[in-house]
């Protein structure tokens, strides 16, 4: 009796931690539902008081010379003879049922376009991530609490690179590496070549945003006792800092990166312009330049969609990568 009392003992508490964190994801999944709604509703109205007929739109055009008995017909089968505000419950109730609609411009379903073009985003996104990281990681590990120059030098560029246009540093990319120096494609969506400056294009303003961060809460933590322990046991430098500092330091980072997947996504509808490559940022340049309605709002579903779950996901691994909350998630 009393094994099963000791082994009940961690149970409780951990499985009362479970159902903690399983009631917050079911806050923050509700949370997003309505951010969904409202993206959704958002994007529906402003699309609708954008000047032009987005009948013009279904049918290819001013230069498709339509006869009034065809955009009569087109009228009447996507309901925009309707009211507004009717059109808006249709609408919503087929997202409801996970229908997005046919695109005006490629007539084609909207999932299938999705489909298509989620794949390059997402690669470029997360490749963008990852790099930032790394050049974070590296300023930051490599001149925190050294002489005050590097730390300056650094912190300077830091700042520098926070404050840089994506548009205006792929530019700069594209002059000197593609058109000067010849070592990476120009444009186009296929090889890891093609990806190398439109990564770099979004991961160093994102680098330099968070290692501001990140650089400050690393030389708090370098300052602490447990710190100075490690040193005691003979660690060298690099591995304190690696070991034991960084894991603290990067909980502020963490906590933005959330954020950050929402911002690169924004950035790459620049980007993908710019490096003409594939994907739902470029996409969504062309639906809302052509009215496309059910394009426009299927991508800014799929982007808050994703926004939502990159936080719930980065909520979860702060929760593992803190300390104080490990002993509690294990």
């Amino acid at each position: 009796m009393s094994g099963v009392r000791v082994n009940d003992v961690p149970a409780q508490p951990r499985r009362e931690r479970l159902q903690q964190l399983g009631r917050r994801a079911l806050w923050r999944l509700g949370g997003g539902l309505v951010v969904l709604w409202a993206v959704a509703t958002l994007t529906f109205f402003a699309l609708r008081l954008m000047p032009g007929d987005p009948v013009q739109a279904i049918l290819g055009g001013p230069s498709g010379n339509p006869t009034p008995e065809t955009i009569a017909e087109v009228t009447r089968e996507y309901g925009l003879d309707k009211p507004l505000a009717v059109q808006y419950g249709l609408y919503l109730l087929r997202l409801v049922q996970g229908d997005l609609g046919v695109s005006y411009s490629q007539h084609l379903p909207v999932t299938r376009v999705l489909a298509e073009q989620a794949g390059p985003t997402l690669e470029l996104t997360f490749s963008a991530l990852l790099l930032s990281w790394l050049l974070v990681l590296v300023l930051t590990v490599w001149t925190a609490g050294r002489r005050r120059w590097v730390g300056r030098l650094a912190s300077l560029a830091e700042t520098l690179s926070a404050a840089l246009p994506h548009f205006w540093l792929g530019i700069v990319l594209l002059a000197v590496f593609a058109f000067g120096l010849r070592w990476f494609p120009p444009a186009g969506s296929d090889g890891w070549r093609t990806l190398v400056l439109p990564s770099f294009a979004l991961a160093i303003p994102l680098a330099g945003f968070i290692a501001q961060v990140t650089r400050e809460s690393l030389e708090l933590t370098l300052e602490q006792p447990f710190v100075l322990t490690a040193r005691t046991r003979g660690l060298s430098d690099l591995a304190v800092r690696y070991r034991h500092a960084l894991r603290h330091a990067v909980l502020p980072g963490i906590s933005l990166s959330g954020w950050a997947i929402g911002a690169l996504i924004s950035g790459a509808v620049v980007i993908e312009v710019i490096f003409s490559r594939k994907g739902l940022g470029r996409q969504l340049y062309q639906a809302v330049q052509t009215q496309d309605l059910p394009l426009t709002i299927g991508i800014s579903l799929v982007v808050a969609a994703g926004y939502v779950l990159a936080n719930i996901l980065v909520d979860l691994l702060y929760l593992w990568v803190d300390p104080r909350q490990k002993g509690a998630v294990a």
